[in-house]
């Protein structure tokens, strides 16, 4: 069992085993609790919507980082590339989400963002913590590191 990979369900979260030769050879490994296809992290940040915002981050059985952002907004496109990097390198570990504001005020007003970006990152379905503006992906990362430890 020594050449295995450890991959968390974005289901139910639970950390499967799975050989590295199987993912060779193309097959899809699926979680031993809910049955739920695993995939190999592609570490990508989800969209959600003010439809997809209950199941997609509140229901999630792993921390969520959300990337409040408007297209228009400047700072908001020099963080988006550190947020992709971060889905990637926490994949598996913190669910990654972004959030237009513009063209979902319902969500944006239910947790008061006034100014973008904002950061908020989100343990079984509760905000622990607030990130507003540019900071540097070292705090992010710090931060994050909290809901995960």
């Amino acid at each position: 069992m020594a050449d295995v990979e450890l991959i968390r369900c974005p289901a139910c979260g639970v950390s499967n085993r799975v050989p590295r030769d199987r993912m060779q050879r193309g097959q899809t490994p699926i979680c031993g609790r809910c049955k739920a296809p695993l995939s190999v992290a592609d570490g990508k940040p989800i969209t959600v919507t003010d439809a997809t915002f209950a199941e997609a981050v509140e229901q999630s059985p792993l921390p969520v980082l959300v990337d409040a952002w408007a297209p228009w907004c400047g700072p908001c496109r020099i963080l988006a590339p550190v947020i992709d990097e971060l889905a990637a390198e926490l994949a598996g570990r913190v669910r990654v989400a972004k959030l237009n504001v513009d063209d979902n005020p319902s969500t944006a007003a239910r947790f008061g963002l006034r100014s973008i970006p904002t950061l908020l990152m989100l343990k079984r379905g509760q905000e622990v913590d607030r990130i507003v503006g540019v900071v540097p992906k070292a705090e992010i990362a710090r931060r994050l590191e909290r809901l995960t430890g």
